[in-house]
């Protein structure tokens, strides 16, 4: 079974209805209990990235998380998701997950902030082997779509997989053993966001001997 955890903030009907269009079956939940007896764990978010690891701890999932990351299991977390699993953001200055090194800040760009709207994603070359399952049946330089004012800056460089340009280079996506971070939504990105989700899926199973 899919879980999308729930902590309060996060596209939760969006993400269920993609993946119901898919005829994949996913349950929403809050409870440690359901997350670690998952096959493979969405973690989705809006919102800022105090107020999620202020809803994390009221939830008591900050360790849950961690746990069931280390245990091996299909992780994939969408834009604030994403960001929280770093160490630091600058938004809000607040202490993170620490699943991934590295921080999360502020675009420095004349361009509008937060950017909204649809924007390409391309693959890092010398990562193309790596990824060419997740992305498969999805163009490179395909459109997806973000909702993002900060982005991840990683210290571990090898694990990113496709980039994106918005003033600045920025990684997009990033991949570490079980765990994926995608900063756009998959959820509201069409076919592309529909297939990369069904890669996501089919990863999940591909490495989880549950049913």
């Amino acid at each position: 079974m899919m879980v999308i955890i729930d902590y309060g903030l996060g596209n939760i009907g969006s993400i269920t209805n993609a993946l119901a269009k898919l005829g994949i079956k996913a349950q929403l939940s809050s409870k440690s209990q359901d997350i670690f007896k998952a096959d493979a764990i969405i973690f989705p978010g809006d919102g800022a990235a105090e107020q999620a690891m202020a809803n994390l701890k009221k939830r008591n999932l900050i360790n849950s998380i961690k746990e069931i990351i280390l245990s091996g299991k299909p992780f994939l977390g969408i834009c604030l998701g994403m960001q929280i699993l770093l160490s630091f953001s600058e938004e809000g200055n607040v202490e993170c997950l620490d699943v991934i090194k590295g921080k999360v800040i502020r675009f420095k760009s004349d361009l509008k902030i937060p950017q909204i709207g649809w924007n390409q994603v391309q693959r890092v070359q010398n990562t193309a082997l790596k990824i060419n399952n997740l992305f498969k049946d999805i163009p490179d330089r395909s459109y997806f779509y973000f909702i993002n004012g900060y982005y991840c800056l990683t210290d571990e460089k090898e694990i990113v997989v496709a980039e994106t340009n918005y003033g600045q280079i920025f990684c997009s996506v990033f991949m570490k053993k079980n765990v994926i971070g995608v900063q756009f939504h998959p959820e509201k990105s069409g076919v592309a966001g529909l297939n990369f989700l069904k890669n996501f899926t089919d990863f999940a199973y591909a490495n989880n001997s549950g049913n």
